[in-house]
């Protein structure tokens, strides 16, 4: 009878262990970069609990930090053929709490209007300490990973069927997120000067109602503009007001994609994935990280190279747009300095 039950057992660890490995590319190794950035969170939480007194703030970081470990162990270890997986999983988690919890139950407009409108009430709400965090203070540390990771608008765009984007971006186009960011503060004071009653319960009550509607408006507009220019992120590049916010921080990021150069084989393949139409090799062959504010760390890149060429890393490297124009050979040089040793 007891042999019987070992057999049983092991032959069950057997399958598991082979069901795991069909999937997962593990060691323990790849805990390390998950474990950082759950822990980051994790300290948030805690501080924001004890600072505020309130409980939400743990639970809401303690999650988030949860989430975006498991998409980024996932990212880091799922066999290549179900890698993209792991980013969709995260968008989920975190995208649609934020959107049907924190929005839709708890009854906070997450949007950038609701967040300017509970600035001109004096209301300090999770939505504020939402945009503090992460969209003008964490591009500081974060790059644009929100964008990438955890928008619950790009979570519904990326799933649309044109995931290779366009050569080149619509330079026409380039413009329209300051446009629609203006207007979307125009639509903010206008409500706010000239339609609502400004006690608490009203303004609450109003941008509710903006959340709703902004939603439904971002997300028709990102399905059009997918449609007509055969781009799932064309919604993030050529509309989206929030990254006009995140990219004044983001250009400082300590956490940004770099190479390997000697593994580099200029494919292209980098650059033809890549759903924000970043020219890597420029930045590549200056020595350089990238420092384009457009780059939504989804990770597309470094998993798509057969050479294993692209890393991402945290690194004190940040410069203003006049300081990337260095010369090549001084740029090299201390790319060469800085990772001494990694290149394979």
């Amino acid at each position: 009878m007891i042999s019987k039950i070992k057999e049983i057992y092991f032959s069950a660890k057997e399958k598991k262990s082979s069901l795991i490995n069909k999937y997962l590319d593990y060691h323990n190794s790849k805990l390390i970069m998950p474990l950082i950035f759950a822990g980051l969170f994790y300290v948030i939480a805690i501080c924001l609990a004890l600072f505020t007194k309130h409980i939400f703030y743990f639970f809401n970081f303690m999650y988030i930090g949860t989430a975006l470990g498991i998409g980024l162990f996932l990212n880091i270890s799922l066999k290549k053929k179900y890698i993209s997986w792991a980013r969709r999983i995260t968008q989920f988690m975190i995208g649609f709490y934020m959107l049907v919890f924190v929005g839709f139950i708890l009854r906070e407009n997450i949007q950038i209007e609701g967040f300017v409108l509970y600035l001109f009430s004096g209301i300090f709400t999770g939505a504020v300490l939402h945009y503090i965090i992460a969209k003008i203070i964490g591009p500081i540390v974060f790059n644009r990973g929100w964008c990438g990771w955890a928008c619950w608008t790009a979570a519904i765009l990326d799933v649309l069927p044109w995931k290779d984007p366009p050569r080149n971006r619509e330079k026409k186009l380039e413009k329209l997120p300051y446009i629609s960011f203006s207007l979307s503060m125009l639509v903010v004071l206008l409500i706010w000067f000239i339609i609502i009653d400004r006690n608490m319960e009203h303004v609450q009550k109003t941008a509710l109602y903006g959340m709703i509607a902004g939603n439904l408006i971002y997300y028709i507009l990102g399905v059009v503009l997918a449609f007509i220019l055969k781009d799932n992120r064309a919604f993030c590049k050529y509309l989206c007001p929030i990254a006009v916010i995140m990219k004044v921080t983001a250009r400082f990021s300590l956490l940004k994609i770099g190479f390997y150069r000697k593994r580099c084989t200029e494919c292209g393949l980098c650059e033809l994935k890549c759903p924000m139409n970043i020219k890597h090799m420029e930045y590549k062959n200056k020595g350089t990280r990238i420092f384009s504010t457009e780059c939504i760390l989804c990770c597309t890149c470094i998993d798509i190279c057969p050479e294993k060429a692209l890393n991402m890393k945290f690194r004190f490297d940040a410069r203003l747009p006049e300081e990337q124009k260095t010369s090549e050979k001084s740029a090299d040089k201390t790319f060469e300095e800085n990772n001494q040793g990694e290149n394979a």
